[in-house]
């Protein structure tokens, strides 16, 4: 599926792109500001970028120029957007790597247009095989080279996210992290029979090494989801994202890495649930905002789920469920959970 990015700090805008290219089979992701998206592009790796030109703050051509100074993004299809653009605006765009210019207001059949022969022209399916995906929300795989890696060893894998997680270690480091019951000679012999499958589940070239410290290939540049929903987490925080965004982002959130045993994957799974739960209250206050108290009693029991002595989740759950007239009110104004039964 190919993927979109849109900057736009026009919020209905947004949403019509949003739209359009999703009804087209594409996966949108969306920024309102230039200095976000170009935080996003070092988690989320998009086949497109659209993006307005007159913005506060950045213009679409400040923004296009700091895209084009990374060698990844230096020939990644750009298509620029604007309703009053000087003609010399859309022929600096141009000299700055801009691949196309459509301007406002524009119908969806300009806009699909635009962005397929886009696609085309770049040869879409060779750059998306490419990327390298990590994902540990709810899973633990790994693509690579377009498909997903055959892990010698369990082991092997939680090195790979654990190396991901602290970018540069030192052997013992790792050691202490993964098998924190063994002795020190013990670790230090199963950290390095363990690098050595997970290079060989790669390949050699994965892991490099500098003065005793280990860390992943640059050139890996791997997307990691547990990267991109935290950065998105911040963004949350502070006010940046919709309704719709908070609750697709909580949608995202699941076990990290379930199956692994580790300290330090204990430390990350907690880290994520105080992420989660500030999400779950964010989204609960949208929905209870946006007239939906069904949703926001759903996002207040998921809390209480993660932390079921949350009191802000119960009388958050309990006013929900008096606006909606259910009688399961009364339960939740006496802190008892009936979780086997859902609120759907």
């Amino acid at each position: 599926m190919p993927r979109i990015l849109v900057v736009d700090d026009d919020s209905a805008i947004v949403k019509l792109i949003s739209v359009i290219l999703s009804r087209a089979g594409h996966e949108v992701r969306t920024s309102s500001h230039p200095v976000e998206a170009l935080d996003l592009l070092k988690v989320f790796t998009p086949d497109l970028i659209i993006s307005d030109v007159v913005m506060p703050y950045m213009t679409g051509l400040e923004f296009l120029e700091k895209v084009r100074d990374h060698e990844q993004f230096s020939a990644m299809p750009f298509v620029l957007l604007s309703s009053h653009a000087e003609r010399s605006d859309v022929r600096r765009g141009m000299n700055l790597g801009a691949d196309d210019y459509l301007p406002k207001p524009f119908t969806p059949q300009d806009l699909t247009t635009a962005v397929e022969a886009r696609l085309r022209r770049v040869g879409l399916n060779q750059q998306s095989g490419s990327v390298t995906q990590a994902k540990a929300l709810g899973t633990a795989q790994v693509m690579w080279q377009g498909a997903q890696v055959a892990w010698v060893s369990r082991k092997a894998l939680e090195l790979f996210f654990y190396l991901l997680e602290h970018k540069e270690v030192t052997s013992w480091e790792a050691a202490e992290a993964l098998w924190p019951e063994k002795d020190e000679s013990r670790a230090s012999s199963l950290f390095h029979t363990t690098l050595h499958r997970l290079r060989k589940s790669l390949s050699n070239e994965a892991v490099v090494s500098n003065n005793r410290k280990y860390a992943l290939a640059p050139d890996l540049k791997p997307e990691y989801d547990v990267q991109r929903y935290e950065l998105l987490s911040g963004q949350a925080e502070q006010g940046s994202l919709g309704y719709e965004e908070l609750r697709e982002l909580v949608g995202q959130y699941g076990t990290f890495l379930p199956g692994a045993d580790s300290p330090w994957v204990d430390d990350v799974r907690a880290r994520l649930e105080q992420k989660q739960l500030i999400l779950l209250g964010l989204a609960a206050q949208a929905a209870g905002t946006a007239g939906k108290p069904k949703e926001a009693a759903q996002f207040h029991q998921r809390a209480l789920g993660i932390d079921p002595m949350s009191e802000q989740d119960w009388r958050g759950l309990s006013r929900a469920l008096e606006t909606l007239g259910d009688p399961r009110a009364r339960l939740a104004a006496q802190r008892e959970a009936w979780w086997a039964v859902d609120l759907d």
